[in-house]
């Protein structure tokens, strides 16, 4: 079951008595976990709550589990990092051997009483060939939350703009999934933060394009945006311009090189893809963005040759070693800038 699946699950009051939620995306994970105990514990009464960080021996948890609760309905018990659920380093052929302790706390999961609920979370993926994930599954909700692309991340936006009770205009919208496509790795927890911040920063129910640029100001991928839009409009005065302004604004090169590879990489994705027949909409799964982005990655990538940008690849890596090991200077990245817009 993925996120959306699960707090839909949840806000129906479709709920159960063991849950496991892993993946990479903790900010997922923690909103899961919001929503459970708003509705477990409704009247924000914490007593009835036990959090620990890593497992517990399983006998110590069957003994909490079993407990009744002595002043509230719910005895609920959370569980973060928990490892039951990792891959036995055991070849996958191999059998899972049969283990006392934890066949009985199986058979706990499988009849939790009516007052305890049991929620486990892991940043990691859980191994879906173990028992006891299988037996979340059958008598509990398993949900995983993969780590949010460019490519998927609307949802989450949709959700966060009911939330704080705005709309982007259409200029506003577009910028957005212009920006986090050149993001390497979204942080939906910092971006959640700053989007918060366009409660305070303005009234007027629909954010502008001005609005993001002011609240999402401190992102580098903002800041750099500009400066990979106009290599792909190959205008090198203004390219080299806010190049340099990047880095007298203390940007480390290293964190340009990494973001302009990304979008050389895209437009020459975006190349060979065209000279395979796929056309406009047609880039955006290949590519891992959203359509509309994806369209006009494409219609810059017409104005590079592929020689030109798998050349610029090359020059981008050998780059990125000498940066790393001290043999260049930034005006390497200058040269490559210039390259690209000839």
């Amino acid at each position: 079951m993925n996120y959306a699946e699960a707090m839909t699950a949840i806000k129906k009051n479709d709920l159960k008595s063991v849950y496991l939620i892993s993946g990479e995306e903790t900010y997922l994970i923690d909103k899961i976990e919001q929503a459970l105990l708003k509705k477990l514990l409704p009247d924000g009464n914490r007593d009835g709550l036990q959090r620990f960080n890593g497992d517990l021996d399983l006998h110590e948890l069957m003994n909490l589990i079993e407990s009744a609760p002595f002043f509230t309905d719910k005895n609920v018990i959370l569980i973060r990092g928990t490892t039951l659920f990792k891959e036995k380093k055991k070849a996958a052929k191999t059998k899972e051997s049969a283990n006392p302790v934890e066949e009985q706390f199986m058979h706990l999961l499988e009849n939790m009483p009516p007052y305890s609920v049991l929620i486990l979370e892991t940043p990691e993926k859980a191994d879906k060939r173990r028992k006891i994930y299988k037996t979340i599954v059958k008598f509990g909700l398993a949900a995983e939350v993969e780590a949010v692309r460019a490519w998927n991340i609307k949802d989450w936006l949709q959700e966060k703009l009911i939330e704080i009770d705005k709309q982007f205009d259409r200029e506003a919208y577009t910028y957005f999934f212009e920006i986090t496509g050149v993001m390497n790795q979204i942080s939906l927890g910092f971006l959640d933060q700053e989007l918060d911040k366009l409660v305070l920063y303005t009234d007027r129910q629909f954010i502008t394009k001005q609005d993001l640029l002011q609240v999402l100001s401190s992102i580098p991928e903002v800041s750099i945006f500009s400066m990979l839009d106009a290599i792909s409009d190959k205008n090198i005065n203004k390219a080299i311009m806010l190049l340099s302004e990047q880095l007298a604004g203390g940007i480390h090169p290293l964190a340009i090189l990494t973001l302009l590879t990304r979008h050389t990489r895209q437009l020459w994705q975006a190349k060979t893809l065209q000279a395979k027949g796929y056309k406009g909409k047609q880039l955006a799964a290949p590519l891992g963005l959203v359509p509309f982005v994806a369209e006009k990655v494409g219609m810059k990538s017409l104005k590079f040759t592929e020689p030109v940008l798998k050349k610029a690849l090359l020059n981008l890596a050998e780059a990125d070693y000498k940066l790393k090991s001290g043999q260049a200077n930034v005006a390497l990245l200058d040269q490559i800038v210039i390259e690209l817009c000839m």
